[in-house]
């Protein structure tokens, strides 16, 4: 069985992809290792919780409302619980290989004519010492509880850190009834003003989030940080100190808040592993992509937190614009990107202003300097701050590889992904994104039974079961490549590594192929039903 167009990410991004193009005609699978669709930001709890008022978890509930009719009323076939770990193939057929089941460990494949990526991203971790004690928590993990299963991580919390996610992990944590004693941010006024022009669309809601912190009494602590979390067997407590104009720690400044939780985030990287798996360029941390999402990799589109981060309002007009792109090259006609002008209006303002808080909520400058030698910097394979840095200083690696090789950092379970960039900048060095030829841990057993021809049996989500649907009678579409640089590595060939995501990362993916009824093709004159309006959030 065979779909034209397989969407790995049920975000926002996802999900206005796959309505656009399911309203051109195009038959369109989603896939997602979530339990319902909505990724990070519309996190949904469990059914069996009977939330009475999901929405007061979130802001921009309309948006989510028009999304989830919209794909209730569509073709879309919606399978959830899948972890894709590696996308073969290309330019115009394509398998995704996804695990399933609860040990993750039943093979499934999806075989599609192209590929649109909104894998999303995972969070930027910095170690400091005690991060490694129970009741430290990621500020997206704090807030994945909260959404996912209406629990908070305790009851005196500190959120601390940098970036705009801390605002809503404050307020959100203080409405279900947590007491947070203060919010710890490394940016100053000073250094956000100087991006207010950029900046100055987020205001509104900046200024909302900044009403209810008065309201829960939450205490604000600009410029300022965490030096370290106390504590035995759990979190008692943090140190917080003022930070200078060149981001080191003031002297004499330091003071203890009791606490038995802190989240703490600085910020998102994006998810990018499926993408350099099928040789897609990337522009530093993320997938690069021309005005219609198209990446180097003929036939892969990615859209959101994958090609840049920049918040749900972006992801939701990157994806309409990929699914439009998408729909119309799979039909074999040119796109028209008038028809989604309003989309890149909007992508372009909403651009600006994510580089803008890029820029005002870096991480502290001298943040590797409160880091002690025994300090736990990979987690996973239990490696400290001053192996890392002997590797380095000591017997000279120049780059985070052979610091890897040296000293196992990056070498567990995340492959990197928690700890690459604080070996980088405890070592000064460059920090290349790492290439995974898979996304995942899998089975030996499931490796050793792929091919390209074995396809698992079809299953279909138990969520969404749609039946059989007869293929759309129309010609074949010209699958000839467009004229893009060439990839840059081939997917065969490449040594088999495991690796995996942590439960922070907000990237959900999965696959698996299904049939699903026919739908008529629009006509001209004729308005889809679109994820994406301008002027919405």
């Amino acid at each position: 069985m065979r779909t034209e167009l397989v969407v790995v990410g049920a975000g926002p991004a996802g999900l206005a992809a796959a309505l656009a193009a399911d309203a051109r005609g195009v038959r369109v699978t989603v896939v997602d290792a979530a339990d319902g669709p909505g990724g990070q930001f519309y996190r949904q709890p469990a059914a069996e919780l009977n939330a009475r008022r999901p929405q007061a978890l979130h802001h921009q509930w309309r948006t989510w409302e028009r999304l989830r009719d919209g794909l209730a009323a569509s073709g879309v076939r919606l399978l959830t619980g899948h972890h894709v770990w590696t996308v073969t193939g290309g330019p115009d057929s394509f398998t995704v290989h996804a695990l399933l089941g609860p040990g993750q460990d039943e093979p499934a494949t999806v075989h599609a004519d192209a590929v649109l990526l909104a894998t999303g991203s995972h969070e930027h971790v910095l170690p400091f010492p005690g991060w490694t004690l129970p009741g430290v928590v990621t500020a997206g993990g704090a807030q994945a509880m909260l959404k996912g299963g209406l629990v908070v991580p305790g009851r005196v919390a500190v959120v601390a850190g940098t970036g705009p996610l801390l605002l809503p992990v404050a307020t959100g944590l203080a409405a279900a009834g947590t007491r947070v004693s203060a919010l710890v941010e490394s940016a100053g006024p000073r250094q956000v003003a100087r991006y207010a022009r950029a900046l100055a669309g987020k205001l509104p809601e900046g200024a909302g989030h900044a009403a209810r912190l008065l309201r829960h009494r939450v205490r604000p602590l600009a410029r300022h940080t965490v030096v370290r979390a106390h504590g035995d067997d759990r979190l008692t407590g943090v140190t917080v100190a003022a930070l200078d104009a060149d981001g080191h720690v003031r002297r004499g400044t330091g003071r203890y808040l009791p606490c038995d939780t802190l989240a703490v985030g600085h910020g998102l990287l994006p998810q990018t592993d499926l993408a350099e798996g099928l040789g897609c360029h990337l522009d530093g941390p993320a997938v690069t992509v021309d005005a219609e999402q198209r990446t180097s990799a003929p036939g892969v589109w990615a859209a959101g937190e994958a090609t840049g981060v920049g918040g749900a309002a972006l992801a939701l007009a990157e994806g309409h614009i990929a699914g439009r792109s998408a729909a119309a090259r799979l039909c074999g006609t040119e796109p028209d990107p008038a028809g989604w002008a309003p989309a890149a209006r909007t992508r372009e303002a909403l651009r600006t202003a994510a580089a803008a808080l890029d820029a005002a909520f870096a991480p502290p400058a001298h943040w590797a300097a409160q880091v002690t030698e025994d300090t736990v910097v990979c987690r996973c394979e239990e490696v400290t701050a001053g192996a890392v840095r002997e590797a380095a200083d000591g017997l000279g690696a120049g780059d985070v590889r052979t610091v890897k090789l040296l000293t196992r950092a990056g070498m567990g379970w995340c492959q990197g992904r928690m700890c690459a960039t604080a070996v980088a900048g405890l070592t000064g060095c460059h920090s290349d994104p790492p290439r995974r030829p898979l996304a995942r841990p899998v089975p030996l057993g499931i490796l050793a039974g792929t091919a390209p021809d074995r396809a698992a049996p079809d299953r279909t989500a138990p969520d969404r079961a749609a039946p059989d649907r007869a293929a759309p009678d129309r010609a074949a579409p010209d699958r000839a490549a467009p004229d893009r640089p060439a990839p840059d590595r081939a997917v065969s060939g490449r040594p088999v590594s495991a690796s995996d995501r942590s439960p922070s990362e907000q990237a959900s993916t999965g696959g698996l192929s299904s049939d699903r009824p026919p739908h008529g093709r629009l006509s001209r004159d004729q308005n889809p039903p679109e994820a994406f309006e301008e002027g919405s959030p």
